[in-house]
């Protein structure tokens, strides 16, 4: 059976997916909402929606997302026992009607074959008065690399809402706990497939909602974002820099270095692992770009 976990902050949009979820043509699936000790109870709007869908309300007493976000992921799964797929929807974003009914529908074709099941997805943005966006989709079957890489790339984009993973790969691998989550979730897309390809269902939509209420739509935090990114870099990518093909590499290793440029300049030890890396993916004209950099910063620095 399919648990959806929603991690409850904010009254503002969560009504749009509490009726998205009464909608569900299909209604196998149980609902465990954890409240992380926010101001505005949504007690009374649950109410509501009684026997409309099977849901467990929980409201913590201390508040975690202020300090980890990750950490709220982990209790409001904790909430979920018998199921063995998992999906953390955002308290602001929606389903399709049919998203259920989907997933039941293309089960044969990806159990015991992925351990992470994407759904197209449709953005919401608040900036544009709710303008919603085409839908994105994806291949039917895709590596983890070449589907981070498409989103490094800017070919597509990725969101936990849009995501369901199993339990088995989320206990055997966990969650980077990343300030703010950034990047925790494209981890566990790296982490969680374990070697097996992602399938995508295509026919179904989420719709991930964009606004400065939300994390990923927000411009604070820039600074940040850009510290954490490198962080990302250097523990999920480059210890799986053998994953991606050699143009995969050098572009993810100039990302690397420029990343670290936002804030700082480069440490030596930094220049010497960029180096082993340009020298064991060695393309000439990128190896040579990279040591005019270094001697630069070796002149000037």
């Amino acid at each position: 059976m399919l648990a959806i976990v929603i991690p409850y902050y904010k009254l503002i949009f969560f009504e749009e997916t509490l009726l998205s979820l009464a909608n569900q043509t299909d209604q196998r699936f149980k609902v465990y909402i954890g409240d992380d000790a926010s101001p505005e109870n949504p007690k009374n709007l649950l109410e509501q929606y009684k026997g409309k869908f099977d849901f467990e309300y929980h409201r913590f007493e201390n508040n975690f997302g202020g300090t980890s976000l990750v950490k709220q992921w982990e209790r409001c799964i904790a909430l979920s026992i018998e199921e063995e797929w998992i999906m953390i929807l955002g308290d602001d974003d929606y389903l399709s009607d049919n998203v259920v009914a989907s997933w039941y529908k293309h089960y044969g074709e990806f159990d015991e074959k992925s351990n992470v099941i994407r759904f197209a997805s449709r953005s919401v943005n608040m900036k544009l008065n709710g303008i919603i966006s085409d839908s994105f989709t994806h291949p039917l079957w895709e590596i983890a690399p070449d589907a981070y890489y498409r989103r490094f790339k800017g070919l597509t984009r990725s969101t936990m809402s849009e995501y369901v993973f199993s339990k088995k790969s989320f206990l055997k691998y966990g969650f980077y706990d990343y300030p703010l989550a950034w990047h925790s979730d494209d981890a566990a897309w790296l982490d969680f497939p374990d070697y097996k390809p992602i399938y995508t269902i295509n026919e179904s939509d989420i719709f991930v909602r964009f606004s400065e209420t939300s994390i990923s739509g927000s411009s604070g935090n820039l600074n940040l974002k850009n510290l954490v990114s490198v962080d990302f870099i250097k523990k999920s990518i480059l210890n799986k820099l053998c994953l991606f093909s050699k143009n995969q590499r050098i572009d993810l290793l100039f990302y690397y270095e420029s990343a670290i440029k936002k804030n700082r300049k480069l440490k030596w030890s930094e220049w010497g692992a960029l180096l082993y890396h340009y020298t064991m993916n060695f393309k000439f004209l990128d190896f040579m770009k990279f040591l005019r950099r270094f001697f630069v910063a070796l002149i000037y620095e």
